[in-house]
């Protein structure tokens, strides 16, 4: 093996602020980074996974929804998360993206996220009772909180 590059990161173990369940889309990065800074969340433990919290609701495959539960108890064993934040996009492939999906409605694409977030809050809980579940709608001009019932 050669070494081919050089940096310095801190030896010891760290706590998490929050583990943040979210799609591997990289357009909105940059807002979520800054969002979440302004929530004091420094040290995450990132879940990314095609459609983010899809994953926990309507995942593809029922070994979608067991890997993301698996991820999210390593990072409360392992960082002590006592916090998820659960994020869904406009746009989202995994959704057919909001032309193929929704058929360009973005109202209604957002409601439909919204009824997905809301869903997956209320399973988290039921599987990790205690836990601070927190989930938002990211588009093209913001961060929308989306208050589980």
């Amino acid at each position: 093996m050669e070494k081919v590059f050089h940096f310095d990161a801190p030896r010891e173990k760290y706590s998490c602020d929050a583990a943040v369940v979210w799609c591997f889309d990289n357009r909105f990065q940059q807002g979520l980074a800054k969002y979440l800074k302004r929530l004091g969340i420094l040290n995450t433990d990132p879940i990314k996974i095609a459609g983010g919290a899809k994953s926990l609701v309507s995942p593809e495959h029922e070994t979608d929804r067991e890997f993301v539960l698996e991820q999210i108890r390593k990072s409360i064993r392992l960082h002590g998360t006592s916090r998820v934040i659960l994020m869904l996009h406009s746009d989202c492939g995994a959704y057919g993206g909001l032309a193929g999906g929704f058929q360009g409605d973005a109202k209604a694409e957002a409601g439909h996220h919204e009824a997905e977030l809301r869903r997956a809050a209320e399973f988290l809980k039921g599987e990790l009772p205690g836990l601070e579940v927190q989930a938002y709608f990211v588009d093209f001009e913001g961060v929308w909180a989306v208050n589980p019932a």
